[in-house]
């Protein structure tokens, strides 16, 4: 199966401190139709105003990664870990048997866009933890690394040229999710754009760029596919 999630077919939810678009089911946005993807249980592109965000809140057995494409994140939690998260890094909070954490736009000038993405781990509970890394280009994280996942799940950042044809394989009882972070695309007759998403069960059509861009691979196991 093949499905495209339109960007613009996205939630959204538009407060005083952040204009935020879902993927899946988040918050006051519930499609019951989109409840997560395999492992893949939240997929949310925020703007942060300056100043503020997400004040001390509580999170348990999910695994947290939040990418930063612009702006600056601090990032504080009840393990006694501070930092700030700038363009080109990532962080990841795996939530544990329970976590406290905030996370607000580090600037007074600057707003924040981040990816924020919730994994559902295969264990519940177990110690909470906290890792950052550089968001290159290749493997993020996997249950071996960079960043260290509690599940078998391998993100992957890709960044194709204009003109370069982009195949993604789906191997057997796996599922994958693509996101599509920057640029234009076509897949035979569909054009794809930033915010898109591809839902996959099965090996699709190769991308052709048509300007250079920016994907986010999530291969997962399938057997939680929702």
């Amino acid at each position: 199966m093949i499905l495209i999630h339109e960007n613009m077919s996205r939630g959204r939810t538009r407060k005083g401190w952040a204009d935020a678009f879902h993927t899946f089911s988040f918050g006051d946005f519930l499609d019951p139709t989109r409840m997560g993807f395999a492992r893949l249980r939240v997929l949310n592109e925020d703007t942060i105003v300056p100043g503020s965000g997400f004040a001390p809140h509580d999170h348990a057995d999910m695994d947290i990664l939040t990418l930063v494409l612009s702006g600056r994140i601090r990032h504080e939690d009840s393990l006694g870990n501070v930092a700030e998260i700038a363009p080109g890094e990532m962080q990841l909070m795996r939530a544990g048997s329970g976590v406290t954490h905030s996370e607000v736009n580090a600037s007074d000038i600057e707003p924040a866009h981040v990816l924020q993405i919730w994994l559902i781990p295969d264990v519940a509970g177990g110690a909470p933890s906290y890792q950052s890394a550089p968001l290159a280009t290749g493997l993020l994280a996997s249950r071996k690394g960079p960043l260290v996942l509690g599940s078998d799940t391998r993100i992957t950042l890709l960044r194709p040229k204009d003109g370069e044809a982009t195949q993604i394989e789906v191997g057997p009882h796996r599922a994958v999710f693509v996101q599509l972070v920057e640029g234009m695309a076509r897949m035979e007759g569909e054009r794809l754009v930033a915010g898109d998403g591809l839902q996959l069960t099965e090996t699709p059509p190769a991308l052709a760029w048509q300007t250079d861009g920016a994907i986010l691979i999530f291969d997962m196991p399938q057997e939680r596919w929702t």
